[in-house]
């Protein structure tokens, strides 16, 4: 099955700017709707984006809309979210998967985003 590699992590001050990348193992990764997700502490996994194969329907949590912005370099296997204006709150572990249920892979360890303030 295709493997995940999820990268970006980095301590940043409130308002500064990160890019995460998620990188898959196959080609065939990009035909499916990928999506990122975060679990802060104490919190469960939620919803942050998606973004479907062609990279023309994007979905964003009211949280982050206006400040992230998911996209995709199908060439490289790669899905992208940039996340500016940070907050404190969106401190978390980031992961990506496909966001349709039955073909998601085991979640991984993510990637770290910390959020001074």
């Amino acid at each position: 099955q295709v493997q995940l590699v999820e990268s970006g992590v980095g301590l940043v001050q409130a308002g500064g700017s990160l890019r995460l990348s998620c990188a898959a193992s196959e080609r065939t990764f990009s035909a499916y709707t990928i999506g990122w997700f975060r679990q802060a502490p104490g919190k469960e996994r939620e919803f942050v984006a998606s973004i479907n194969w062609s990279g023309t329907n994007t979905r964003y949590a009211d949280s982050v809309k206006g400040r992230f912005t998911i996209s995709r370099n199908n060439a490289r296997y790669t899905v992208y979210l940039e996340m500016n204006s940070l907050k404190p709150e969106d401190t978390a572990v980031y992961f990506c998967n496909r966001e349709i249920t039955r073909l998601q892979i085991p979640w991984g360890q993510g990637t770290q985003v910390t959020v001074s303030s």
